[in-house]
């Protein structure tokens, strides 16, 4: 008995017949599959259309710092003044302390701050009670949901002279007499840091445990056929499971090290601490918008741009050479 196929879909052609078709109708099959597509597409496109006016035509204003610009005329009016900005900030007398203060509070932050989070999903990964773990992430994300304007007002409150942690020292007789914490510069990096974390920790841990949650439940079975234990399935099963997104996290972290969170510095900061909060961010804010500077603070925060991409090509190649991952 005879069998007949009968096919009722079209095949997509060979390579062979596609490589030698004319451009003609390469371009109209590439019209019919972008029509075919349009409404992805229009949806794409209008993203693409507000990356470039809201970041890519505004970099046109990056001239500025090698001109000595003046607001009252055009950009292009302004005289050229090549690398004349950065020799200034260079010799500045308040670069040495600018970069000791934002490299400082960036790369305590970045030794402490950033491996916090991982310890934090790791131990809450192994809380077993269902609502005692909804709790604690819901208490540990909840700062991160108030502005630093909030959230400096209310440390402002706590760390004055007659502030809850003033009594609690008191009253455990700590200290012998109330300290002016925020007037304090050697108390201001400790304040910055630990606050930062307090906000962050859980919100920064959220990537984290998603990333745990896809770990594959037949390796944990299999170490604990292998005898291992809680601490030996975190370190030997989730910590490699996730060291992917760690390193990606890790790269952009360092990639922000001169970021020292200008809306934090800026509430908590008063003359008495300027020593102390004195960062890059800072510096440009006082000098462009309070001084008026405006081809000098470009030319500083230029500068700092130019760093944060040379930090993250580097971060970059070192992590790809270690585990084979990276951003590009």
């Amino acid at each position: 008995m005879e069998v007949i196929i009968v096919k009722t879909h079209l095949e997509p052609a060979p390579a062979a017949l596609r490589a030698g078709e004319t451009k003609a109708a390469a371009r109209g099959r590439w019209l019919r599959k972008l029509y075919g597509q349009r409404h992805i597409q229009i949806m794409a496109l209008l993203g693409v259309i507000w990356m470039v006016i809201f970041n890519y035509v505004p970099m046109y204003g990056v001239i500025i710092a090698f001109k000595e610009f003046n607001i009252v005329k055009a950009i292009s009016a302004a005289p050229w003044v090549g690398f004349g900005h950065f020799k200034e900030f260079f010799g500045d007398e308040s670069f040495a302390n600018v970069m000791r203060n934002t490299l400082g509070i960036s790369l305590i932050k970045l030794a402490i701050g950033f491996p916090l989070p991982i310890l934090f999903a790791l131990f809450l990964n192994e809380v077993r009670s269902v609502v005692f773990k909804k709790s604690i992430q819901t208490i540990s994300y909840l700062p991160h949901f108030l502005s630093w304007v909030i959230l400096g007002g209310i440390l402002t409150t706590w760390l004055a002279d007659v502030g809850i942690v003033n009594n609690i020292l008191l009253a455990l007789h700590l200290i012998d007499e109330p300290i002016s914490y925020l007037a304090e510069p050697s108390y201001f990096w400790s304040i910055i840091i630990a606050s930062d974390i307090w906000k962050e920790l859980g919100w920064s841990a959220i990537i984290y445990l998603a990333a745990i949650a896809s770990v594959s439940p037949e390796l944990y079975e299999a170490a604990t056929i292998d005898g291992a234990g809680r601490f030996q399935k975190m370190w030997y099963v989730t910590l490699p499971s996730i060291k992917a997104t760690i390193s990606i996290l890790f790269i952009l972290a360092v990639s922000g090290v001169l970021n020292s969170n200008f809306d934090q510095i800026l509430v908590l900061r008063n003359s008495l601490n300027e020593s102390a909060s004195n960062v890059i961010d800072i510096y440009v804010y006082q000098t462009g918008m309070q001084q008026g500077r405006y081809s000098y603070s470009t030319a500083v925060g230029l500068f700092k741009s130019a760093i944060a991409l040379i930090l993250l090509l580097l971060a970059n190649r070192v992590t790809k050479k270690m585990n084979d991952t990276s951003l590009f």
